[in-house]
């Protein structure tokens, strides 16, 4: 694999702090973003990107240079000031790095347990409002401290650890979940009736 380390080489002035640059991966894919910062001793770049799911936030990459076979400047920071990792905290990136692939293992381990498409909506569903959400096995924990187990309705919320009972976050869950099915059922009856009305409870 082609790694740009043994082929080419580019000096601090590309790298300064709002440069928008443009990245050849290794895979000949292209990324693009605005230079956050750059730790030189790890050969890792830090750009930055609006966010395509939602326009009030921005996705943060951390490229590996030593797979970047091509970079250009396509907007030049005039300001002298060069991008450090300093302004970072480059270890919490790394972990929240780790954790995400953490998470990727246990979803690929939920769904070989035989978790539904269902469960893996209700966890998304969960995860907007509570970024404490992972799998162990077909089960959801929330907070490490609640449980959905299967059939995940509301009536299948219940405390991680039955001897100290958490009554707020578990009311708090079962709420979303209430929602979730909620708004499914809505959904699903304005694309079987067209929009048409309701019928009451």
């Amino acid at each position: 694999m082609p790694r740009m380390a043994d082929a080419l080489s580019f000096t601090e002035e590309v790298f300064r702090v709002g440069s928008l640059i443009s990245c050849e991966l290794c895979t000949k894919k292209w990324v693009e973003g605005e230079v956050v910062a750059w730790d030189e001793a790890r050969k890792v770049l830090f750009i930055k990107s609006e966010s395509k799911a939602r326009s009030n936030l921005t996705n943060v990459q951390i490229i590996n240079l030593e797979y970047v076979t091509d970079i250009k400047v396509k907007r030049e920071n005039p300001s002298p000031v060069l991008a450090t990792a300093s302004s970072l905290n480059v270890q919490r990136l790394e972990d929240r790095a780790n954790e995400q692939i953490k998470e990727k293992k246990r979803l690929v381990a939920a769904l070989k347990a035989g978790a539904s498409h269902e469960a893996q909506r209700l966890f998304q569903a969960i995860r907007k409002t509570i970024e404490e959400v992972s799998w162990r096995n077909q089960d959801i924990i929330v907070m490490d401290k609640v449980l959905v187990t299967k059939p995940y309705t509301a009536d299948c919320v219940k405390a991680l650890n039955e001897k100290a009972p958490e009554k707020k976050a578990i009311d708090h869950v079962r709420k979303i979940v209430e929602k979730h099915y909620q708004d499914r059922r809505e959904l699903e009856r304005e694309a079987g009736g067209g929009g048409g009305g309701s019928k009451g409870n």
